[in-house]
């Protein structure tokens, strides 16, 4: 098992030290041949509009399509952004996911907070009980899913905030910025 990160932006490293910590083979994506031999990719927050235009500037838009097709993609806050198929403005998106996400939707930095989360679907694939300690930072909100995603997670408000599609994962928080590796975890068992 192998699970690149994309790292043109944002907080990658963070993603890689939480994959060494449960022991999973990793590489820094940064141009198409970075992708081959991996089995899953997970995209992380920074700033989605430069992320998309640096995947455009190193001709990653269709290889990063063309691997979503068929291996596993997660997106974590800018990366859910990336993933998505709509998100109301023009900008460079993968179109993979059948999600629309608002960005920024808890307003500027100062408005970043922590909450619990109920994810049935992670406490089931983890055998674990207890709530997911989440992140947010100036984070987006999956504003809708269609097709065959589905909601996994929503704050007491109903915001949607974590989303699913077969082998494609979404989440508006950052897992790499706790202890707790289950969301991690999770995305590896997408990618087996």
């Amino acid at each position: 098992m192998k699970i690149g990160v994309l790292a043109l932006q944002g907080d990658f490293a963070e993603h890689i030290s939480m994959l060494k910590k449960i022991g999973v083979d990793t590489a820094e994506v940064r141009l198409p041949k970075h992708l081959d031999g991996l089995d899953g990719l997970i995209m992380p927050g920074g700033e989605s509009t430069t992320i998309g235009k640096l995947a455009v500037a190193y001709d990653l838009m269709k290889p990063l399509q063309e691997f979503g097709k068929s291996k596993a993609m997660w997106g974590t806050c800018a990366g859910a952004i990336f993933l998505s198929k709509d998100i109301g403005r023009d900008q460079p998106l993968l179109g993979l996911m059948n999600i629309k996400v608002q960005r920024n939707a808890f307003g500027r930095q100062v408005d970043s907070f922590e909450t619990d989360l109920e994810i049935e679907e992670l406490k089931k694939a983890t055998d674990t009980t207890h709530p997911y300690h989440a992140v947010f930072i100036r984070a987006p909100i999956i504003e809708s899913v269609s097709g065959k995603a589905k909601i996994l997670s929503q704050l007491e408000d109903g915001r949607i905030v974590a989303a699913q599609e077969g082998h494609l994962l979404a989440t508006s928080f950052h897992p790499e910025l706790t202890d707790d590796t289950r969301f991690h975890e999770y995305f590896i068992s997408l990618a087996s």
